[in-house]
């Protein structure tokens, strides 16, 4: 290969990575790419433009939408703003999901919280119908003021769980160690806001105060889905292929930056990992030493 064809090279592979920290807005609106679970028109409110969605939850209805596509590895994001103020018992889920059943499902779920309190995000895998795998952590930042950034980057070796761009959480592929791992079954995006008061804000401790009621979880930028659309259900697109930029071999594995990022999450502000809930698991699960990053 010459030294013009590596320059193209190396230039497609920075590309590829911009796309992958920054997205790009290619225009889709939330119309073209999602479906709501409301028709009333008031609890899934989107703006005449379509670029920007509100879910809305009142002591009368939940609600949420989906999307159209379904994905099988990429990059999936999407920028949200959470309720403000008091939030208690509430759940803002967002999330990709298989059908059921023994599905696959990689979620967010943002963990209402009292005025004052940091919010909560918890993240959780399931393979294969098994789940069990949550971590928590606390936002450094209030995510209630302006938009900020979740998203997923997801190929066959690995899963990133992002904020604004950085890494807060790792996830490998263990099938060698005869743990199930999301790599067969395509997955569409979703989003909920619920009551969840039975045990999201300090184990149901503090209910949903519906006076403070509705409450609402803005969204937008719906053109970052950046993933391998599955038609018919027919994979071998996505599985069978190495041109997609998430499958090059600078996202197979994390380098010492994300490393030290994903460190610094968890020693500042993780406050829950089911690698250390001894009560749950006895023997801590087989996956869990190859899911923290080494320097």
């Amino acid at each position: 290969m010459g030294i013009l064809e590596l320059k193209t090279v190396a230039q497609a592979m920075l590309a590829a990575l911009c796309l992958a920290m920054v997205g790009v807005t290619y225009g889709a609106t939330f119309t073209e790419q999602f479906s709501t679970f409301s028709s009333d028109g008031y609890h899934v409110q989107v703006s005449p433009d379509g670029n920007e969605a509100k879910i809305v939850l009142d002591q009368y209805a939940a609600s949420g939408f989906g999307s159209k596509q379904q994905f099988l590895f990429g990059n999936i994001t999407m920028k949200i703003k959470l309720v403000p103020g008091d939030s208690a018992g509430t759940v803002t889920a967002y999330y990709l999901s298989s059908d059921q059943p023994a599905h696959d499902e990689l979620d967010f779920e943002f963990l209402g919280n009292t005025s004052g309190d940091p919010y909560i995000l918890q993240t959780n895998v399931f393979a294969n119908g098994i789940g069990g795998r949550e971590q928590r952590i606390n936002l450094w930042f209030d995510p209630t003021t302006e938009y900020h950034t979740y998203g997923v980057l997801w190929n066959q070796k690995q899963i990133i769980f992002t904020v604004d761009n950085k890494p807060i959480r790792l996830y490998k592929n263990s099938r060698d160690l005869g743990i199930a791992y999301p790599n067969s079954k395509p997955m569409g995006l979703y989003a909920s806001l619920w009551n969840g008061d039975s045990w999201a804000t300090q184990g149901g401790l503090v209910k949903t105060n519906w006076t403070h009621a509705p409450f609402i979880v803005s969204f937008k930028d719906f053109s970052s889905l950046d993933g391998c659309v599955v038609t018919d259900n027919n994979i071998s697109p996505c599985t069978a292929t190495t041109t997609h930029w998430w499958e090059a071999s600078a996202f197979q594995t994390i380098d010492r930056h994300q490393a030290e990022q994903i460190l610094w999450v968890k020693e500042n502000y993780e406050v829950y990992d089911y690698c250390k809930d001894t009560k749950r698991y006895p023997t801590e699960p087989s996956e869990c030493a190859r899911n923290v990053p080494q320097l």
